[in-house]
């Protein structure tokens, strides 16, 4: 990068912090530090809902996601809206009333302590896990910039996080998430338009559409259907994107504390279902503006030079091992190739504004199969780098669009685009440890030391300097996630797999807890634990080919196992009446 890229990215982020921890002046109190005092209007309910889910694994990682495997990953948000519509009449009133710090709370009230626990527990996890492998994202682009080591980065990038939400908490996650969105959209706009501005001359947007769905890149709806059968295993699908992301949009929205302490910091429940019901309607045509970049960017380099592998520090490293000869053999065999795409692409435009239908279905075949040799060239190309650099990663996906940001922006505006995933980073992370901490002060730390009957200053004081070290404890332990994060291929479907496994079964216990009245805590407690071993087997089954069963199902798997067992297991053990919640 250039001199001004850095100016250009340094006061991005300083100003976006700054302002933070300006605006997080708050009571220094659990209240404060948590929920912001619970005084967030609802455009701010919103910015920090989307602020949370839209990371940087979105921004770096989905139009990777869309280049490679084509639109179709946008149906993977077609049950959010539904979901939105079912939060708002269920689980938003209840958190309301009770004025609960976390969603767990509840459980204990409805079930039992050992119940709330257990789903602690699970959030936790899965929630720790995943903001380890959104530590890792940023720490790509540090690492590509500057040829640091990415365990290193890992921890400078973990640090700077740390120090930024110890200090500012809920209120500091909420006003920057503000600013941040704002900036991230207008350079996200920005990098589309100079996507389709550097195409040649006589190509436009459309022309550039048409290419694109050419060569499969538009497939946004897909029927999951494979020789005339529903494919379990099929990832992405009209289907499975309704049924199991409703599942998945429910508990993440209504049980991940990350999301549920976004919208408990709003004035009142109004606020909170405004602002959840506008994520509903905004979701899902940001998240295909997103990937509609990155099915822009296929079309590019259909007529530009394309990197055989986009992770330029790998394969500069790939270059100077023995193999150096076969990956330049690969290469050489690659721009021969691609220079014919751009020629097939150029023939099929002339031949589809001419109403040549003939030659439009002939060229069409072509382009695919061109592309389909160019995917083997990869393909043989990343198998090569194995070879030369085993230890390193060999998944490009996640260096797909940062590599056009460096190789083709100018000045000033790549500053402004890393400065905006590392701004979506720390705004999902921040979010994150927040939510971690939060529930590791109020569900078990509270819970053991009693300390909820003590409403001292003192005491209020304490609990809030020992919310900050468990902050930092956790963004310790996430840093380490993060150094196990490498090698997993596209980020943006690792961490939804890593939800889908706990999620449905979280989902289930609220689910029961809510219109299962009469089924108490014993039961609910072993279904759960039950229900996760098989949802993980499930999981462990399909990694081995032995059944298929794309991830998202496990959402619904999980949630219906829950359930199901619930009901049984309720009939051979006494019941028990808890208070009415």
């Amino acid at each position: 990068m250039s001199g001004i890229d850095w100016i250009v990215l340094s006061l991005t982020l300083l100003s976006i912090i700054a302002y933070g921890l300006y605006k997080s002046r708050t009571s220094k109190d659990l209240d404060g530090y948590f929920l912001s005092n619970r005084t967030m209007p609802w455009y701010l309910v919103l910015l920090s809902i989307m602020g949370t889910q839209a990371s940087a694994v979105t921004f770096l990682s989905a139009p990777g996601q869309a280049y490679t495997d084509g639109m179709r990953f946008v149906q993977y948000y077609f049950g959010l809206p539904l979901a939105m519509v079912v939060l708002c009449i269920t689980f938003v009133p209840l958190f309301s009333r009770l004025k609960v710090y976390t969603a767990y709370e509840f459980l204990e009230k409805r079930f039992d302590v050992k119940t709330r626990l257990l789903t602690s527990f699970l959030f936790l996890l899965q929630r720790g896990l995943s903001t380890g492998i959104s530590i890792y994202a940023p720490s790509i682009i540090l690492s590509s910039l500057l040829g640091w080591d990415i365990f290193l980065t890992n921890i400078v990038m973990g640090g700077l996080l740390i120090i930024y939400t110890v200090t500012g908490g809920a209120k500091a996650v909420a006003y920057t998430q503000q600013l941040q969105f704002v900036i991230i959209f207008i350079g996200m706009f920005l990098a589309g338009y100079m996507i389709v501005h550097l195409l040649p001359q006589n190509i436009g947007f459309a022309d550039a559409l048409r290419v694109s769905g050419a060569s499969g890149k538009m497939n946004v709806i897909t029927t999951g259907t494979k020789d005339g059968h529903f494919d379990w295993n099929d990832k992405y699908n009209i289907w499975s994107g309704i049924i199991g992301g409703f599942f998945l949009a429910l508990s993440y929205f209504g049980t991940d504390q990350s999301q549920v302490g976004r919208y408990l910091t709003a004035k009142n429940s109004t606020e909170s279902k405004l602002g959840l019901l506008i994520n509903g309607v905004v979701k899902v045509p940001m998240q295909f503006f997103i990937l509609l970049i990155g099915a822009m960017l296929f079309t590019f380099y259909q007529f530009k030079p394309s990197p055989v592998f986009h992770n330029g520090a790998v394969e500069r490293k790939a270059q100077q091992t023995n193999f150096k000869d076969s990956l330049a053999a690969i290469q050489a065999n690659y721009v021969v190739k691609n220079t014919r795409q751009g020629e097939l692409g150029l023939q099929f435009l002339d031949a589809f504004h001419k109403n040549d239908e003939v030659h439009v279905n002939a060229l069409k075949d072509s382009i695919q199969t061109n592309n389909f040799q160019l995917d083997s060239l990869r393909k043989s190309y990343k198998t090569y780098i194995k070879k030369a650099l085993p230890l390193d990663d060999n998944n490009d996906t996640n260096y797909i669009f940062l590599r056009f940001v460096i190789d083709y922006l100018p000045v000033g505006l790549i500053g402004l685009l890393i400065a905006i995933i590392f701004l979506a980073a720390w705004g999902s992370i921040a979010a994150a440890l927040n939510s971690l901490a939060s529930c590791t002060m109020i569900d078990f730390h509270r819970r053991y030391h009693n300390a909820s009957q003590d409403t001292s200053e003192e005491q209020s004081k304490k609990e809030f300097r020992l919310s900050r070290y468990y902050t930092f404890a956790w963004g310790i332990f996430c840093i380490i996630v993060a150094q196990f994060a490498y090698k997993m291929g596209s980020l943006i479907e690792a961490v939804n797999i890593l939800g889908s496994l706990f999620y449905g079964v979280i989902l289930g216990i609220f689910l029961v807890a809510f219109y299962l009245k009469k089924i108490g805590g014993k039961a609910v407690f072993w279904s759960a634990v039950i229900s996760e071993i098989i949802v993980v087997t499930l999981f462990v089954l399909n990694q081995k080919e032995l059944i298929d069963l794309s991830f998202l199902w496990l959402n619904a798997v999980g949630a219906l196992l829950v359930v199901s067992f619930a009901l049984a297991f309720q009939t051979v053990v006494k019941p028990v009446h808890k208070e009415s919640v």
